[in-house]
């Protein structure tokens, strides 16, 4: 049996052009000196406005076995950040056909991860995409939750939530418009 390559992602310049790849690394050296590199972010949200939430499994190589709700990964060397994220998506969900809206970019920089967040929103459908299957190494459990709770969940500190996706729902939240029942779009 042949050894696996190791993963190469894109480095990316953290200036005033956001998005200008510098760059490649191995994943492993990428995690370990925390180097700026590009992730995508997809919240999937179901007819009725629902999120859908999942948690972490422990070997996740970041923020291991803690709940998230944006589905996503590192963005390949070579690789453009829409096609990462249907990638993702049929990855870690098993769904395919999605589409995907781009809802923001932002960076993300913390002691374990310094990252540019392609972020995207995508309506799902069981009809239309079929069942959501958990890649087993990734996503250790999932289920819907409505946008009300899972705002009062994330306002308490204590919940096991990864920072990342915290900061990102909050500045989300900030940006999109209401309906009538308080939850974005």
């Amino acid at each position: 049996m042949e050894p696996t390559a190791e993963e190469i992602v894109a480095l990316y310049a953290q200036d005033e052009v956001p998005g200008r790849v510098v760059g490649t690394s191995a994943r492993s050296r990428m995690r370990a000196e925390n180097l700026p590199h590009a992730a995508t972010k997809i919240l999937l949200r179901d007819a009725a406005g629902q999120v859908y939430v999942h948690r972490r499994t422990e070997s996740k190589d970041l923020y291991p076995g803690l709940i998230d709700v944006w589905v996503g990964g590192v963005i390949a060397a070579g690789e453009e950040p829409l096609a990462a994220a249907e990638r993702e998506l049929g990855e870690e969900v098993g769904l395919h056909g999605c589409v995907l809206e781009p809802v923001m970019r932002r960076w993300y920089t913390d002691a374990h991860t310094n990252y540019l967040a392609y972020m995207y929103e995508t309506r799902y459908d069981p009809d239309a995409h079929g069942p959501i299957v958990h890649q087993a190494s990734e996503v250790a459990d999932g289920w819907w939750l409505p946008w009300d709770r899972l705002t009062a969940r994330l306002d308490d500190p204590a919940w096991p939530f990864v920072p990342d996706g915290r900061s990102h729902l909050a500045h989300y939240r900030a940006q999109q418009p209401r309906t009538r029942a308080g939850s974005p779009r």
